[in-house]
């Protein structure tokens, strides 16, 4: 839609914003495919009023790279989050003591799926704890997972994959903590979603992840690609207290709703909006 929208509304004269939601595998490979997409974007990129970015490290690369001048590009919260829709409500599944942590994502390598199954098998205090995967088949993707690879995580690691969903606000619910060991985001909707839900996370200190916690706070952040770091914060997370796992929840639904709420997204669109057509009325006359 970056590309091909923007050369479309560049050929027809229609002011255009674009939404760069994530750099992805794009620019962190350096295949000859992906050299050609980087090519379109920096041509595309010329043609936006205003480019929004999900996270700073995003605009960075391509303000140094001159994919795009700084004076047209803006950040916002990833698409932004419903704090109304995704809020705490009581857990009723489970009441046995037992820690649950979620993987959530596609079942993609960059997601850092392997690093969370080598982590969990190596739990000391396992018997306390429990590791599952939701998420959906992406065999298009060079770093897809497959059936076979699946059962093969289940059998060697003890983890649990429990299929894919619509409605993964329901899910969420029932689980204690929502890991997600990426290697990049744009923005996480998953990691927004479970703090709007007042779950603590566990994520990877890179960008698209990393703005949603606090470390310490309302989850932990640990190295991308490390299994060892990532089983530490795990083991962390199972060793504070139920009242501690519930604090860290309630701060991570407070920056929910003061910093990442959609209104905030939708506001700063539409304030957009009127000022590119504001400038755009101007010049026709």
């Amino acid at each position: 839609p970056n590309v091909y929208g923007s050369m479309a509304a560049w050929i027809l004269k229609i002011p255009v914003i674009s939404n760069i939601s994530g750099l992805g595998t794009v620019f962190l490979k350096d295949k000859i495919s992906y050299r050609i997409a980087r090519l379109l974007y920096k041509i595309s990129l010329k043609v936006p009023q205003k480019v929004f970015y999900q996270n700073s490290n995003d605009r960075e690369i391509l303000v140094k790279s001159k994919y795009v001048e700084e004076k047209n590009t803006d950040l916002i919260p990833g698409s932004g989050i419903d704090t109304k829709k995704f809020k705490p409500f009581d857990k009723t599944k489970y009441q046995d003591g037992v820690i649950r942590f979620l993987f959530i994502a596609r079942l993609l390598r960059d997601k850092g799926l392997l690093e969370y199954a080598k982590a969990s098998k190596k739990i000391c205090n396992y018997e306390t704890a429990e590791f599952y995967v939701l998420g959906s088949f992406y065999p298009d993707n060079p770093s897809a997972i497959n059936k076979d690879d699946m059962k093969k995580l289940e059998v060697n690691y003890g983890i649990k994959y429990i299929g894919a969903t619509d409605d993964v606000k329901s899910v969420i619910n029932e689980y204690d903590c929502i890991v997600l060991p990426s290697y990049r985001e744009g923005m996480s909707r998953v990691l927004l979603e479970a703090a709007s839900m007042a779950k603590p996370i566990i994520t990877t200190n890179v960008p698209g992840c990393k703005e949603v916690v606090d470390d310490g706070i309302n989850g932990y952040l640990c190295r991308p690609k490390n299994v060892e770091d990532l089983r530490k914060k795990m083991e962390a997370l199972i060793n504070l207290s139920e009242i501690d796992r519930k604090l860290m929840g309630e701060a991570g639904r407070n920056k929910m709703i003061k910093e990442f709420d959609e209104r905030i997204v939708i506001d700063k669109y539409l304030k957009t909006i009127r000022e590119i057509l504001e400038n755009h009325e101007t010049r026709s006359k």
